[in-house]
């Protein structure tokens, strides 16, 4: 009888639980969407309590404020996106050619950060920089650092392999990091989601930024030359 109030307990708090994890959720998607669409200024509570499904209080039971509401969202899109270029765990570095771990690197970086979502974002943090300064230390930090951070491991172990001249590992990767994303962003930036190239031009120009990079930094000898994915 006590082990079985025990689960029925348990199980109502796992319930309970779900609840507060789906209505978070459900908040943070709409405030999202207002916050991307309207900016800070424009955003408004009681439409982001009524496109997310619950009561204004809900919301503030979750954020305390406005501001913090949006600084989970930063926090959430920038985190999500790390996520899946796969920043948020270490790479197994192991004696694969260096231009293969490199371009893999920049096609997937490349991939899920130039979209209208994210340049969105960049945009947004750009234009409330006065009001939240931490915004922007906030958005480099979940991204191009982790990148810069990511590479600079990698670089180190390709060193130590010798297919990397003896550099400055960290160094090397922040200047591999805007080669590769550099001028799509700035053309993202300025032109809108119209400035956002193609699948095949992003994948172009990570493979040629590479190139570059390996023709500075490669041992002589070693290219590290790769084939475009999927080619034969």
């Amino acid at each position: 009888m006590i082990e079985a109030r025990k689960r029925r307990g348990q199980n109502m708090s796992n319930g309970a639980a779900t609840r507060v994890r789906r209505s978070r959720e459900k908040i943070l998607a709409a405030a999202e969407q207002a916050f991307l669409h309207n900016g800070f200024l424009g955003a408004n509570m009681d439409r982001i309590s009524e496109h997310a499904g619950v009561s204004k209080q809900t919301v503030y039971a979750h954020f305390q404020s406005k501001e913090a509401l949006f600084l989970e969202v930063i926090a959430a899109m920038t985190g999500g996106a790390a996520h899946d270029i796969g920043e948020d765990v270490e790479d197994r570095l192991d004696d694969r050619p260096v231009g293969d771990y490199l371009a893999t690197v920049a096609i997937d970086q490349l991939r899920v950060v130039m979209t209208p979502r994210l340049m969105q974002l960049r945009r947004m943090v750009i234009g409330e920089s006065e009001r939240f300064p931490a915004l922007g230390r906030a958005l480099y930090e979940n991204g191009p650092k982790v990148s810069i951070r990511r590479v600079g491991r990698a670089l180190a172990h390709y060193i130590a392999l010798g297919q990397i001249r003896p550099c400055d590992p960290d160094r090397a990767a922040q200047q591999f990091n805007w080669l590769v994303m550099g001028a799509p962003t700035n053309a993202a930036m300025l032109l809108g989601d119209s400035g956002i190239p193609s699948r095949a031009e992003l994948q172009a120009h990570a493979l040629e930024a590479v190139r570059i990079f390996l023709a500075a930094y490669a041992m002589p000898g070693f290219t590290g030359d790769r084939a475009a994915p999927g080619a034969t």
